[in-house]
């Protein structure tokens, strides 16, 4: 049997689906905290339960430059190996237009203000019902 802890170092909850849970809110916690510190607007907060098994929540933030972006993207990325999330998977960096952040239950997307207009994911993902907005 492994230990709560064991799991999260993996990206992987605990046993239970409660343990589950409580591991998927914590860690969109780290993740909306840290999109906080590093100064990311337009902050939104998707709950993909239900809609597709890819993960519990999509967090979408924009960057005010492609510099911020990256900024962004490495206090998460940082971050989630500082709290025993293990290695996300990230594409985009380079470019930084467009970071994807897959932390396991929580994915992450950081834009540019104009791809994020471009590729208009919230509406997407929102279709069948309100997004819930944060104003950070």
């Amino acid at each position: 049997m492994r230990s709560p802890r064991e799991g999260a170092e993996r990206g992987t909850p605990p046993n239970g689906f409660a343990s589950f849970r409580a591991h998927s809110n914590r860690l969109l916690n780290v993740v909306l905290d840290t999109l906080d510190a590093a100064k990311a607007e337009d902050v939104a907060v998707i709950d993909l339960k239900g809609k597709t098994s890819i993960g519990d929540h999509m967090v979408l933030a924009s960057g005010r430059s492609q510099r911020h972006v990256g900024a962004v993207a490495d206090h998460i990325i940082k971050k989630l190996k500082d709290e025993g999330y293990g290695r996300a998977r990230v594409e985009g960096q380079p470019q930084c237009d467009w970071v994807l952040i897959d932390a396991g239950d929580v994915i992450v997307h950081v834009f540019r203000p104009e791809a994020r207009e471009f590729y208009n994911l919230e509406k997407m993902w929102s279709a069948d019902r309100p997004m819930e907005r944060l104003v950070i």
